[in-house]
């Protein structure tokens, strides 16, 4: 505890950008419970730009994880600068390390330890699993929310009610570039800003270049749509961080430029600027589309083999397009462009 008696949390959640974004509505409930408390997360280097600015949040630690090192990375650098993160954390005293994933994880609980967190809260097979101070049984209940599956931890805390929505705040610096960078490619058109992300994690998530180039130039011929068309950055054969440059670039060539602005965000924080100005994303189930619900845009989400029930996108509107296959490619350009206009309908009118 604090001198003033408030208590002092630690975050723990190192995986991916959707799952940390899904742990921001407990963040915020935690935060209106305790609005003395300190809270710090730990996350990695890859997921942390998500956090940045959440006023929710007092501190953000983030480690780097070995293979998500960049090319002038030592492994022992990267070692000295965990030894130097884990010495700032446990100059803050924590009294509970909240390990925030469903499911019991031995690697969470280590870096709390690390940490040197008087308790850790987190979720467990059994009483007592691997030294778990305070565990919540994991759910046999099927079609929660990755948000309210790891809301259950609230429970325990004495936090009450539901879980709010997600909470992202874009850098304005960077927004405000990439406002320049509309306004200076598309003059005068005033239609809607459509945000199109063609990149996807999973094979099955990967909806083809042909029906991205169709969709887009359907859509650019609608209502003097603008369209933003984004990507994960690099080269697919990267083995550690694959990426859609060349793909993004075979769309565009197909592409009237005056309506397409293809829009490289070769940092996360690049990507949640330029979500932040659009009115509505196109995209397949992942971490840009957890980025758009953060930021309540209106969203076209393309499923394949994944449970829609668990990572829809979390209070905001949108329009889940899944095919009986399960596989994305098996949804229609038609189908896209047919939800994008009621997305858009009640703003735009009836042209898309």
């Amino acid at each position: 505890m604090s001198l003033d008696g408030s208590p002092r949390y630690l975050i723990i959640r190192r995986d991916n950008i959707g799952d940390l974004l899904c742990t921001t509505p407990f963040i915020a409930a935690l935060r209106a419970h305790h609005p003395r408390a300190y809270i710090g997360a730990l996350v990695n280097s890859y997921n942390c730009e998500v956090l940045w600015g959440n006023p929710d949040i007092d501190e953000v630690f983030a480690y780097t994880k070995a293979k998500h090192r960049g090319p002038n990375q030592s492994l022992l650098g990267v070692l000295l600068g965990r030894i130097r993160m884990f010495r700032h954390i446990r100059r803050a005293c924590i009294d509970l390390a909240i390990l925030a994933g469903p499911g019991f994880q031995p690697r969470s609980l280590r870096l709390a330890r690390l940490a040197g967190a008087g308790r850790v809260l987190g979720f467990v097979n059994r009483d007592g699993e691997g030294g778990i101070d305070q565990g919540v049984p994991l759910n046999s209940r099927q079609g929660l929310h990755e948000v309210e599956e790891v809301f259950r931890l609230a429970e325990v805390l004495g936090v009450d009610g539901s879980p709010p929505s997600m909470k992202m705040v874009p850098d304005q610096q960077r927004k405000g570039k990439c406002d320049q960078k509309i306004t200076s490619h598309f003059g005068s058109r005033r239609g809607p800003l459509i945000a199109v992300h063609i990149s996807a994690r999973k094979p099955t998530q990967r909806w083809p270049k042909e029906h991205f180039a169709a969709l887009i130039s359907q859509l650019a011929n609608s209502s003097d749509a603008r369209i933003l068309l984004l990507w994960s950055p690099g080269k697919a054969s990267n083995s550690l961080h694959p990426g859609d440059d060349e793909k993004a670039q075979e769309i565009a060539k197909t592409l009237d430029d005056a309506s397409v602005l293809a829009l490289p965000t070769q940092q996360l924080g690049d990507l949640i600027a330029a979500v932040a100005t659009c009115d509505l994303m196109i995209c397949a189930d992942g971490g840009a589309m957890h980025i758009a619900a953060a930021l309540a845009k209106p969203i076209v989400c393309l499923f394949g083999d994944s449970a829609a029930s668990r990572w829809y996108p979390w209070k905001t509107r949108y329009e889940l397009l899944q095919a009986e296959s399960r596989n994305v490619s098996d949804i229609s350009v038609k189908q896209v462009f047919s939800a994008a206009g009621r997305l858009l309908g009640a703003r735009w009118g009836n042209d898309l």
